[in-house]
Formats: structure tokens, C-alpha cells, sequence
């Protein structure tokens, strides 16, 4: 019997929409980041690029257990001496909650060549509205 390997341009993709109202930062981001890589699908092979888009609303109304509101930092670095940046998890919710999603996922991606392609097909946005509903995207019950 011979095995099946899906060609690139056989992927069907499907837009999904997910309301992270209330939900959990990091369990959200595990249900994403499976989504985008194509792990639900039975044709799913780690070296294809097979993953779906999906959309994320209310992301200013995620949730985190714990005393990380306080305790994580984001870092960056300008590349300068000196040039370390860093920012609790609490600011980045006020000021750019878009970002902390999409952080979460993409460091949950592979990082290769093929992670930076499908965090692409992730769209953040702050309030409870997107402009893709031309797409007609499918709601995602992600229960965490």
C-alpha cells in the first residue's frame, strides 16, 4: 500500500473565527497554533504547509491565572548596546493585546521558513468585529 502525500496546491483552507472573550492566553494559543499548522486535518504532514486561517475577536478581554499580569515580560532588543526593551504582560494587554496573542502563537510555530508562512494566516483584532466576512469564516468552540 502506498502511502499519500498531499501536494501544496491540493490544501483546501477554511477561515475560522474564535472569540477569546474569557478564555485563557495560553490553552487559546495552543487550540490556534494546531489550527494554523493543520493538525486537525487527516492529511496533515509537518513538512506541507496545510494549515487554515483563523480569526481572533476580543482579544483586550483574554484571561491569565496565576500572578503573570505582573511577573511576565516581554523583551526586545534593538540591536544597540543597551537596546534591551522590556514590558510586563499587564501594559501589553492595555496597549497592545493584539500582540500578546499573537506572540503566544508564534512561539508555539515551528521556526523555520514554514512558521513564519502560516502565522500569516493569523488575524488579531481588539474589539468584537473583523473585515473578513467575506470569507464567510466558520466559528471555532474552543473550550478552555
Amino acid at each position: 500500500m502506498k502511502t499519500y502525500r498531499v501536494k501544496p496546491h491540493e490544501v483546501h483552507r477554511e477561515w475560522w473565527v474564535v472569540d477569546a472573550e474569557g478564555k485563557i492566553l495560553g490553552r487559546l494559543a495552543s487550540e490556534i497554533a494546531k489550527i494554523i499548522r493543520g493538525k486537525h486535518k487527516v492529511y496533515y504532514q509537518p513538512d506541507v504547509d496545510c494549515g487554515d486561517f483563523v480569526i481572533v475577536v476580543n482579544a483586550d478581554k483574554i484571561r491569565v491565572t496565576g500572578k503573570k499580569l505582573d511577573q511576565k515580560i516581554y523583551y526586545r532588543h534593538s540591536g544597540y548596546p543597551g537596546g534591551l526593551k522590556e514590558r510586563s504582560l499587564k501594559w501589553m494587554l492595555e496597549n497592545k493585546p493584539e500582540e500578546v496573542i499573537r506572540l503566544a502563537v508564534k512561539r508555539m510555530l515551528p521556526k523555520n521558513k514554514l512558521g513564519h508562512r502560516m502565522l500569516k494566516r493569523l488575524k488579531v483584532y481588539r474589539g468584537d468585529s473583523h473585515p473578513h466576512q467575506a470569507q464567510k469564516p466558520r466559528v471555532l468552540e474552543v473550550n478552555v
